[in-house]
């Protein structure tokens, strides 16, 4: 094994926006995180989840005017029979 080529592993302090302070193993001397086990939503049960880009509603928006333009439409089938109808209509 090569001498001198690993990196030094020091117990590293980490500190955390919240206050939180825990040591831990790293090539670093200090470490400084935005969120940590405390403070994080996920661990904490604080969790929302945030629709910033309106998804959910756009998607209810164009569904509903797809179902509009759909009422407005007939199929293959009504249109067929209707067109039949009004040729046996025509023939009498």
């Amino acid at each position: 094994m090569k001498k001198d080529i690993h990196p030094k592993y020091h117990d590293a302090k980490v500190s955390c926006v919240c206050g939180n302070e825990f040591t831990t193993g790293s090539t670093e001397d200090t470490i400084k995180v935005e969120l940590c086990h405390l403070c994080h939503p996920f661990y904490t049960g604080k969790q929302k989840l945030v629709d910033t880009a309106r998804r959910v509603e756009k998607f209810k928006n164009k569904l509903a005017k797809k179902d509009a333009a759909a009422a407005g439409k007939k199929g293959k089938k009504v249109k067929t029979a209707a067109a039949k109808a009004k040729k046996a209509a025509d023939q009498k």
